[in-house]
């Protein structure tokens, strides 16, 4: 599983960011790396300098093989609040996707 990070132009892309985005998405999507070939993620501070609440928007796009990608995006007050909302929500959305396929799969079969 490939992970590629972007950053808005207000976001530090420093190393310390992206080794804690890339863990925490590995470590949240650990249970479907076989399956995902590639996960963008994209963090952008929509507020800029002003500052304000929940203005960091993290997307996450996971493309699965065989698959169309998917796409989620939380907003929070923090890079790791984003980053984290995202993930458990891509996990949600890859659990459903992929629990669909395999029922109509096994309703085939019958």
């Amino acid at each position: 599983m490939q992970i590629q990070i972007n950053t808005g132009h207000n976001i530090d892309g420093n190393e310390t960011v992206v080794a804690a985005t890339t863990e925490a998405v590995t470590h949240a999507l650990r249970h479907f790396s076989d399956r995902i070939t590639r996960v963008e993620l994209h963090l952008a501070d929509e507020n800029g300098p002003k500052g304000g609440e929940d203005d960091i928007r993290c997307t996450l796009e996971a493309r699965l093989e065989g698959r169309q990608p998917m796409a989620v995006t939380h907003h929070a007050g923090t890079i790791p609040l984003a980053v984290h909302g995202a993930a458990k929500s891509l996990v949600s959305l890859i659990e459903t996707t992929l629990g669909r396929a395999e029922a109509l799969q096994r309703a085939e079969r019958s």
